[in-house]
């Protein structure tokens, strides 16, 4: 008797696959030096292309002083002590472990798959997609990860298959949720607000190019003021597309993933604050006894009913290393970013040393500095995101 699965791999057989999966064309467009100049130019000038180490430099002053006032370099991590959140969620914190207990309504339901083979992964999979009468796309990416590293749309039986051969170690299997907008909601809980408050909102632009009839993918990239300065992604994950043109009028995403680095634009969000969003938010972290700081990463339909604090689906939350991430705004100004992270990090230090005071653990910064390295050095076969 078939399946719901077997019809899906029948009807994708012969569909085109993704740029992740598919061979890689020798193709080459030569791209004028003054082009690439530009491109250079402009992520040397817009601090939101820094590389972090450099954006985050003038910090440091900060979070020594922080620390002295403390007495801690490593008390921030005592800001969460829900244990789905090691270390506060510095590192290492599983994505499954941490959406199963938010609220169902508020979540886009998902599952974890466990190293193991092949075969059975992947069996596993199209059997959670028929039992839940799920289809494709679907989405997998690493239940350890941030900044949106190896997030798949999984649309093909063969797409999974790949996706599942370039990360043996455990994913996240999600429900695709549709959006088609994306968000990310930081939130705050002190001890002089226990109901917790919406610290930022950041509104998420995905990149899309719109065909002319004439040029190829690489062609419109290069000549977009903006996408030029990510154009080693975009070409990167688009590779089986470069001699492609685009028929007039015709839309083609570049990315997927709601991540700066991946290729997203953030924008403030301030204009989707409402009470009845707060509300719901509210409701989302209360479900998680011991959260007090993060980012909800959020899908949802309209504006409109996200001010009403319905229409969305929560897919990520993130611990205390998450950002205030409408920093990357590029209508802001380098000084009001780094307000809002002084902002941030002296909340972070501040609910840390009230839950120390409580009774919270609080690590060695040997020890901080011995996870976060063995995490970094972890092996990440493809960080590229759909």
């Amino acid at each position: 008797m078939s399946t719901a699965v077997d019809h899906q791999r029948t009807a994708v057989a012969n569909a085109s696959q993704p740029s992740s999966a598919a061979a890689p064309r020798n193709t080459h467009q030569h791209v004028p030096f003054s082009t690439r100049l530009r491109a250079r130019l402009a992520r040397l000038i817009r601090s939101e292309f820094w590389p972090r180490t450099v954006f985050y430099a003038p910090l440091v002053p900060v979070l020594l002083a922080l620390a002295a006032r403390h007495r801690s370099f490593t008390v921030f991590t005592a800001a969460n002590t829900h244990p789905a959140f090691p270390l506060g969620g510095f590192v290492g914190e599983s994505k499954h472990a941490i959406l199963k207990d938010l609220p169902p309504d508020l979540t886009a339901p998902s599952t974890l798959v466990p190293p193991g083979p092949l075969d059975h992964r992947l069996n596993a999979i199209l059997q959670h997609i028929e039992a839940n009468a799920w289809s494709f796309p679907v989405v997998l990416k690493p239940d350890v990860g941030e900044r949106g590293s190896a997030v798949k749309l999984i649309r093909t039986v063969e797409h999974a298959r790949a996706a599942l051969i370039a990360c043996p170690d455990a994913l996240l299997l999600q429900r695709f949720s549709p959006g088609p907008f994306e968000a990310g909601i930081f939130f705050v809980r002190t001890p002089d607000h226990p109901q917790g408050d919406i610290f930022s909102i950041t509104d998420k632009v995905f990149p899309i190019l719109q065909g002319d009839g004439r040029s190829t993918l690489p062609s419109l990239i290069w000549s977009h003021p903006r996408f030029r300065m990510q154009a080693r992604t975009f070409l990167a994950r688009h590779e089986r597309h470069l001699d492609t043109i685009i028929p007039a009028g015709q839309s083609f995403p570049l990315a997927f993933a709601g991540n700066h680095c991946q290729g997203t634009l953030f924008r403030s969000g301030d204009h989707l604050r409402s009470d009845a969003l707060l509300e719901s938010i509210r409701r989302a972290a209360s479900a998680l006894p011991g959260f007090n700081f993060g980012r909800f990463d959020i899908r949802y339909r309209s504006p409109e009913e996200l001010r009403q604090g319905t229409a969305f689906e929560i897919v990520e939350l993130n611990g205390v290393l998450s950002e205030s991430t409408d920093i990357y705004d590029p209508r802001s100004t380098l000084l009001s970013a780094y307000r809002t992270l002084i902002r941030q990090w002296r909340t972070a230090f501040t609910i840390g040393a009230h839950n120390r005071a409580s009774g919270a653990a609080v690590p060695t910064l040997r020890h901080l500095i011995s996870v976060a390295r063995a995490h970094t050095q972890r092996a990440t076969v493809d960080q590229l995101s759909d």
